[in-house]
């Protein structure tokens, strides 16, 4: 599926994780089908009276980051690695989503934090490069040393008389 650049900025200004054409849109590059999200509904803990017993507000997301074929290769690995222990053993990524008293809020809240999370997966990590200390630093950094070794060597001294 391709997206004209007028359908693009539209949806970015909606926001990350957006779902459009049964989609959720994490970047113009990542796009994951809602065949590979799996949504449970369970009742939410916590307060909030007759409603929590009655409705099952919350949600339980679900997705197959390990054999999802929508995520590049290092997406996934990078992905993996940022879930923690949301992730399970078979790379299936977890989600629990109880924060809001309605269902869609928390449909939507879920699938905003898989797509938050995704995103910052989908950047490369900056690449370190090696640094140098200054002829002044290391200047310092000696004569610490030579002053801490003379310190110490005073130490072992005994003062002329004693013994």
């Amino acid at each position: 599926m391709h997206f004209n650049r007028k359908d693009y900025n539209r949806l970015w200004r909606c926001g990350p994780g957006l779902q459009f054409l049964s989609m959720l849109i994490v970047n113009p590059q990542i796009r994951i089908p809602e065949s590979e999200l799996e949504e449970t509904f369970v009742r939410a803990g916590g307060p909030g009276g007759q409603n929590v017993n009655k409705v099952s507000a919350a949600v339980r997301l679900r997705f197959d980051a390990g054999g999802s074929p929508s995520l590049p290769e290092p997406v996934r690995a990078r992905l993996l690695r940022l879930a923690g222990r949301r992730i399970t053993a078979e790379g299936v990524m977890v989600i629990d989503a109880q924060r809001y008293r309605s269902q869609e809020r928390n449909r939507r809240d879920a699938r905003e934090r898989l797509a938050a999370l995704i995103g910052r997966a989908a950047e490369p990590p900056k690449e370190r490069k090696p640094t140098r200390p200054t002829g002044a630093a290391r200047e310092r950094r000696l004569a610490e040393k030579r002053e801490r070794g003379e310190r110490k060597r005073l130490r072992g001294e005994k003062a002329s008389g004693e013994e």
